[in-house]
């Protein structure tokens, strides 16, 4: 009997890890119905982090009020794996906003995600794994602190406020009153994102543009990014700004590293351990993965390519099923996947293929199971 692995994330705004394993399942199952088919919900840090590892530990999650990205009071998720270890996503308290005319990276806030991590400490947890994709924010993790009891001062001694324009003000960082109970807490940042804080790969000129800002913004939130780095060093004596990954969610990165003592680490690798996908690697035939979009920029800590991989430790056969494919899809081939299938095979909106997702991944896990069967 022919064993199949799915392990896809999710497809952005569309079907979520768990949907899309269930559709591409559809699918393989009605080419044949004897297939043995193993579903794991899968992220790399990004959307679907929380039920990824929940839904391999069996784990709980929990709702809390916390301050939106825009200063709004919205309900956020965040998850407990076990008695000691809670995971949340920046991106339910500070997440992408879809409408981007109302938005901008000069006033968004991580304020929430400052709150979700008091909530998790408050259940007495050792362990807190932060998932730090799909930020809509730019204000180097500052608003994340405040919530903790870091202090932001101006010229005059007044703290700042809240948002990406208010880090040119910071002259100084008192962090005396922050959470104790952090120095007892393991804070660990996930994430496939390598850039650093500042200069032309960091948070600001390379994601901000896409969070809404404008070009005179993006040179302000430069700037301020700058200007934290430098008082950090001045007040604590300390910064990572250089360090791979500090610029992850709009500098979130560099905060855990610089403020809460924290750690980054690649967020799927974390993950695919954490949720121990090889050990379901050795019981497969094939493994089927995908992501919304594949195209070159997939080899850089994207999911299916950190499972791709792993699978050929077995020497198994992967499938990548993707809603678009995109320019330099070769460099996907030359990293363990060894068939890419394209979930919209003709030409449509995107709200089309949203809509259909369910009958379109079917149509590719019919494809795709079809494909192994010719190698056998």
């Amino acid at each position: 009997m022919t064993k199949v692995l799915i392990a896809s994330d999710s497809f952005k705004g569309s079907a979520s890890s768990s949907q899309v394993a269930e559709y591409i399942a559809k699918g393989i199952k009605k080419v044949d119905a004897t297939i043995d088919i193993k579903k794991i919900p899968i992220a790399d840090g990004g959307e679907g982090t929380i039920e990824s590892l929940l839904s391999a530990c069996h784990g709980k999650s929990y709702t809390k009020k916390v301050v939106g990205a825009l200063g709004s009071e919205i309900n956020a998720t965040w998850g407990m794996m076990n008695d000691d270890e809670a995971v949340i996503e920046v991106a339910e308290a500070a997440g992408f906003i879809v409408d981007q005319s109302k938005v901008s990276p000069m006033k968004t806030t991580t304020y929430g995600v400052g709150q979700l991590i008091e909530e998790a400490l408050n259940h007495d947890v050792k362990t807190i794994y932060i998932g730090l994709g799909g930020s809509s924010t730019t204000d180097g993790g500052v608003g994340l602190a405040q919530a903790l009891g870091v202090h932001f001062y101006d010229n005059n001694g007044q703290e700042v406020g809240l948002g990406g324009q208010e880090l040119i003000k910071i002259k100084d960082i008192d962090i005396s009153n922050i959470d104790g109970r952090l120095s007892k807490c393991q804070i660990i940042g996930l994430s496939d994102v390598t850039n650093p804080l500042t200069g032309e790969e960091g948070s600001a000129y390379v994601f901000s543009p896409q969070k809404g800002a404008t070009s005179d913004e993006v040179e302000q939130l430069e700037l301020g990014l700058q200007n934290l780095r430098k008082v950090s060093k001045k007040a604590l004596g300390k910064e990572y700004g250089d360090t791979p990954g500090a610029g992850a969610a709009g500098g979130i990165g560099f905060a855990l590293l610089t403020l809460l003592g924290g750690q980054l680490e690649s967020g799927i690798q974390k993950i695919m351990r954490l949720i121990k996908l090889e050990e379901e690697m050795k019981r497969a035939d094939l493994v089927i993965t995908g992501e919304g979009q594949m195209d070159g920029q997939s080899i850089k800590g994207k999911a299916p390519i950190g499972i791709a991989k792993l699978a050929k430790k077995y020497k198994l056969p992967v499938i990548a099923i993707t809603g678009s494919i995109g320019n330099s899809i070769e460099k996907v081939y030359e990293n363990g996947v060894d068939l890419v299938i394209s979930s919209t095979s003709s030409p449509m909106t995107l709200e089309e293929a949203v809509k259909n997702s369910d009958k379109l991944l079917g149509l590719a896990g019919m494809t795709a199971i079809k494909a192994y069967n010719l190698r056998n």
